[in-house]
């Protein structure tokens, strides 16, 4: 990931074709390590081809990748049955308890009063 990020900086900074020299020199400026198999590798699939166009169509490859984790937990639990909805609405409930009792430490008094 540093690596295309060097690439990326070296281009924002005005260089339109950037060597393995320019990104080494930006790992350098930071203090990073640099993998030389890692810079060819980068150089040889961006080689003649627009940036622009390669970040749309990564971008399009993201899109169609599911982000919601906590969908599936759902799904999955109520797929199981209402038995396993019940215990997690008794947990709010208890939650809910615990955070009036812990309304009631201020002993009559705000701090902004």
């Amino acid at each position: 990931m540093k690596v295309v990020t060097a690439y990326l900086l070296a281009l924002l900074g005005g260089n339109t074709y950037p060597s393995a020299k320019d990104i080494k020199a930006i790992l350098a400026s930071v203090g990073a390590d640099v993998d030389d198999e890692k810079i060819d590798v980068l150089l040889s699939q961006v080689d003649g081809k627009d940036i622009t166009k390669l970040i749309v169509a990564g971008r399009e490859k993201l899109a169609s990748v599911p982000a919601g984790g906590g969908a599936g937990v759902a799904v999955a639990a109520a797929a199981a049955g209402g038995a396993a909805a019940a215990p997690a609405a008794e947990d709010k409930k208890e939650e809910k308890v615990e955070e009036k009792e812990e309304s009631d430490d201020d002993m009559g008094f705000s701090l902004f009063d």
